[in-house]
Order: structure tokens, then C-alpha cells, then sequence
């Protein structure tokens, strides 16, 4: 089993510190999170938690760009791999996302995939001029273009928002970046099982994972992917305390699970306390996993 440690909201001035210590402990991957701006007034409502409660956690919280993040912990450890959890990719330019992604995958030596999602936020789509009720489809054509651009030989797309001559990136990695789809809404594990190389979940529980992995299979089948090899599986479970529930995680499926093994809404967390809570965890699951 492999773990990905997840960063959380804020402290990223911790973020060096944080990854060489998840890399000794034996984390696989980390995970950080994506935010462009906070606006001051809303239309959306946050499909995960309570809308006024999470606005309150992000008002001021700092997040960094998950490129530049990524790109500064690689830079600082040798094995440990990078995703943002996730990536509000349709509100980006496609061709630039995808130079980035690249980038990043070279000079990290490969130790880099894609988590990719829709943001709940109707801003980051209307402030950036971006079509929202067009987002699921332009959600699809961006991570065709990615895939394309990131191929390494000249490419070409043409639809009714993207008009794309024929150009080639360089450099772009060996080995195809994994493009690992989020979100718990049917489109998004239609499109996790039509164009994903994986799947990322949010904050859930065992129960709620159950059902929406049993949705994920079926749609797989649907679509002819349920053979594909090396399909991951990124599960969170906030219930999970115990080596047995994680056993119990791993026996639905999933390949990689994802903690956050200190109080992510703490205000008084401080960098020794996630150090902490990082060797614990290590020591009590990750050391110990059959």
C-alpha cells in the first residue's frame, strides 16, 4: 500500500521541512491544494462541507500556486512524488498548463502526476472569462489537449473554444504524467473512468467510498477501461484511525491512501506538531502495514 501525505490549507512556509520528513517516513506521494483567489462574495455553494464554514477556513489562508509549490519540495527530496489535489484545470489556459506540467515533470525526474478537477466555484470561472456553464466540456477538451501537447510530437485541435495550430512541446518527460481525475458527482467518475488514469476522492467515509468506488467500477466496465493497467485509486477516509481500516480501504480497491495526520483546522498547529504527527503516523501504520 502506498500513502500520500496531504498538506492541507496554509503553512506552506513549512512545506520544505514537511516533505523531507514525509520522504524518510515513508510516504509515497504528497498532495497539495489549489486555490487562485478568495472571492468576497459568492453564487456557489461548496458540495463538500458547509459553504459558510469552509468560506471561513479559506478567508486569508495562503495557497500557493501548486506548480511553484511542487516544483520547490522536488527540488528538495530524491523519491518522493507530487500532485495537486486538485488542479482547477478548465479555468486554466490548457497549452500553459500543460508547459508547466511538463516542465515540472523533467526537472523532477518524472515524480510528478496531474490531479485534475472542476473548482466548485462559479468565480474562478466567470473572473477569468471562462464559460461555467460549459465547464464539464471544456474540463474534457483541456485534458485532451494536455494529453496531446505532453506527447512530444506535433498536435493540432481544433473545437468551439480552442483553436489550436499544429505545435509540439519540448522538452516533456519519458513517461506519460498520470492524469489523476477528483470529484464525488457522477460526471466526474464518468470522466475519471473515460479519460483518467486514476481517481482522487475528497474528505469521505468508508461508506460513502464503498458506493462511489462500486459507481467507479461499473463505469469503467461501461467504457472499457476496467482493464486498463495501473489505474490508481486516491482515497481519503476521515474515519480511518486503525492499520485494520486502512486493510479494509485497500480491499475495495484503492491504491493509494491519502491522510492528513495532523488538525488541519487547528489555528495553532505549528510546523513541530505536523512534524510529529508525520512519525507518528509513519511509525504507527505506515512501518507496520502487512
Amino acid at each position: 500500500m502506498r500513502f500520500t501525505l496531504l498538506t492541507g490549507l496554509g503553512g506552506t512556509a513549512d512545506y520544505h521541512q514537511i516533505a523531507r520528513t514525509a520522504e524518510s517516513a515513508g510516504f509515497h506521494s504528497m498532495g497539495v491544494p489549489d486555490s487562485l483567489f478568495y472571492p468576497e462574495i459568492t453564487e456557489s455553494d461548496y458540495p463538500y462541507m458547509d459553504t459558510n464554514a469552509v468560506r471561513q477556513v479559506l478567508d486569508g489562508v495562503p495557497v500557493l500556486e501548486p506548480f511553484i509549490a511542487m516544483a520547490g519540495m522536488a527540488a528538495v527530496t530524491e523519491r518522493l512524488r507530487f500532485y495537486p489535489a486538485v488542479m482547477k484545470v478548465p479555468v486554466r489556459q490548457p497549452l500553459v498548463l500543460a508547459k508547466a506540467l511538463s516542465s515540472l515533470a523533467v526537472a523532477s525526474g518524472g515524480r510528478v502526476s496531474l490531479g485534475a478537477g472542476l473548482s466548485p466555484w462559479k468565480e474562478d470561472f466567470t473572473f477569468n472569462g471562462v464559460d461555467f456553464d460549459q465547464r464539464g466540456k471544456l474540463f474534457d477538451e483541456c485534458l485532451h489537449i494536455i494529453r496531446a501537447a505532453m506527447s512530444g510530437d506535433y498536435f493540432e485541435y481544433e473545437s468551439e473554444h480552442f483553436n489550436i495550430g499544429r505545435c509540439k512541446l519540448s522538452p516533456v518527460p519519458d513517461t506519460a504524467v498520470p492524469m489523476l481525475i477528483g470529484g464525488h458527482a457522477k460526471p466526474a467518475l464518468r470522466r475519471a473512468a473515460r479519460l483518467g488514469d486514476g481517481w482522487i476522492s475528497a474528505n469521505s467515509d468508508y461508506d460513502t467510498l464503498k458506493g462511489l468506488l462500486q459507481t467507479l467500477a461499473e463505469l469503467r466496465r461501461e467504457h472499457g477501461t476496467d482493464q486498463k493497467e495501473g489505474f490508481e485509486i486516491h482515497a481519503f477516509d476521515v474515519t480511518a484511525r486503525k492499520i485494520e481500516d486502512y486493510q479494509r480501504l485497500e480491499a475495495l480497491g484503492v491504491t493509494d491512501i491519502c491522510v492528513n495526520p495532523w488538525n488541519a483546522y487547528d489555528p495553532d498547529i505549528t510546523l513541530e506538531k505536523k512534524l510529529a504527527g508525520i512519525q507518528r503516523f509513519a511509525e504507527g501504520i505506515i512501518h507496520r502495514y502487512p
